[in-house]
């Protein structure tokens, strides 16, 4: 039987309380709302901490709006909220893309946003698909509130810059001037488009590799792109050189197909039970070139 350590429970109604009680446990302690991640880590105890700080009733943290022009994620939305989303799925699509393949029901229903990109889960699809859209995440303590890029949030496998005694508030992602759910902007000039792309051994299961990519053009050309990649290394779960080759060109098959060359080339994929490094590799770069495909499509929708 597998039983975890014991450990303290508390259950927090706001922000403010569980900093509170973060402050009054130490470093010890950690924040629950899905648990898909932590409570199997507790039973096997690869996982001990002294105190669970229960926040699922914390509903400042389970809005999905727009505000000053920014779409804000709270960091308690659950999967299935943001695939039901439609302010979200009009703006953005590719988290909709994404949350389609994360697990399963039982999974979507219960886990949050804020859980999967804090769990920095190598093979994680939402820190892919939040990265190539240029997200900030929101991070509150008890010195106040800092904003970091999510190119920034993980410093590495299982870590994430959020201290202890801090909390993951929200995730933002600009609207920029005319850019709807890609139908035609304001002025018919501005456009954006953006998807996700993965493969798996089986529905619901980590991915052998996953891309997202996002675009945004102007006169014909890419104004500015974003590339995101998962279970393949790729640091900070972005390709920034790949990025580079799609910025100022105009759109076209030969050079999605750069991009995903060069994508491949700067990730670093292992051979494990789900794939040889090589096969991941071309994964990557495939993969990125149809999320592309697919993002400039819907952009001229």
């Amino acid at each position: 039987m597998q039983v975890p350590a014991n450990f303290e429970y508390e259950k927090a109604t706001t922000v403010e309380e569980t900093l509170a009680l973060l402050a009054r446990h130490g470093d010890e302690a950690r924040v629950v709302a899905g648990g898909h991640s932590l409570l199997p880590m507790m039973k096997l105890r690869l996982a001990q901490p002294e105190a669970l700080i229960d926040i699922n009733d914390v509903a400042e943290l389970a809005r999905i709006r727009i505000e000053g022009g920014v779409l804000c994620v709270g960091a308690l939305v659950r999967h299935a909220e943001l695939l039901d989303s439609p302010v979200a799925g009009e703006h953005f699509p590719i988290l909709h893309d994404a949350e389609r393949v994360i697990a399963d029901p039982v999974v979507r229903n219960r886990g949050t946003v804020g859980g999967s990109l804090c769990q920095a889960d190598p093979s994680e699809d939402l820190s892919a698909a939040f990265g190539a859209l240029k997200a900030s995440a929101v991070i509150r303590g008890p010195d106040g509130e800092r904003t970091v890029s999510l190119r920034e949030f993980h410093t590495g496998p299982y870590e994430t810059v959020v201290e202890p005694g801090e909390l993951l508030i929200e995730l933002r992602i600009p609207i920029r001037p005319g850019v709807g759910g890609g139908g035609p902007p304001s002025g018919g000039r501005y456009r954006h488009g953006s998807a996700y792309e993965k493969v798996e051994r089986r529905v619901g299961d980590w991915p052998l590799a996953a891309a997202g990519a996002a675009l945004w053009l102007e006169g014909g050309r890419i104004a500015d792109a974003g590339i995101g990649l998962t279970a393949v290394r790729a640091e900070h779960f972005v390709a920034p050189e790949a990025e580079e080759v799609l910025r100022g060109a105009v759109p076209s098959e030969d050079v999605f197909a750069e991009a995903g060359r060069v994508a491949a080339e700067h990730c670093d994929p292992g051979s494990d039970q789900r794939g040889p490094a090589d096969y991941k590799r071309h994964l990557a770069g495939e993969l990125t070139t149809r999320a592309l495909r697919r993002a400039y499509g819907r952009s001229q929708a």
